[in-house]
């Protein structure tokens, strides 16, 4: 029963900043490899950024200097801190895992906009 739940999406403004959370139960955390995706709406869905099972992390070019991904092994959670963003950023933030077998998240909305 592997759950992934996203959770401080919001409104924003441009320039501003969030911190997303996923957290995971059902799973031997630590050997969990995790990504963040977001989608705009008519828009295909782009990876953010990911963090393997290691701690090794990598971004999308878009996003670099800008976003980091971390994680708590302890707390089974995955944490996407955005800062500076852009209007063109607002989408439905998903968190994936894999460990053999790949587990999406219900989304959380994050608006950037005045």
């Amino acid at each position: 029963q592997v759950q992934l739940v996203e959770s401080g999406g919001g409104l924003v403004q441009p320039g501003g900043s969030l911190r997303l959370s996923c957290a995971a139960s059902g799973i031997s955390f630590s050997v969990f490899a995790v990504a963040w995706y977001r989608q705009a709406p008519g828009k295909q869905r782009e990876l953010v950024a990911v963090i393997t099972s290691g701690g090794s992390t990598n971004y999308a070019d878009s996003v670099k200097g800008r976003f980091t991904i971390s994680r708590d092994n302890a707390k089974s959670t995955v944490y996407l801190q955005m800062n500076s963003l852009k209007p063109e950023e607002t989408a439905v933030y998903y968190c994936t895992g894999y460990n053999g077998l790949g587990y999406w998240g219900q989304g959380t909305q994050v608006t950037v906009s005045s």
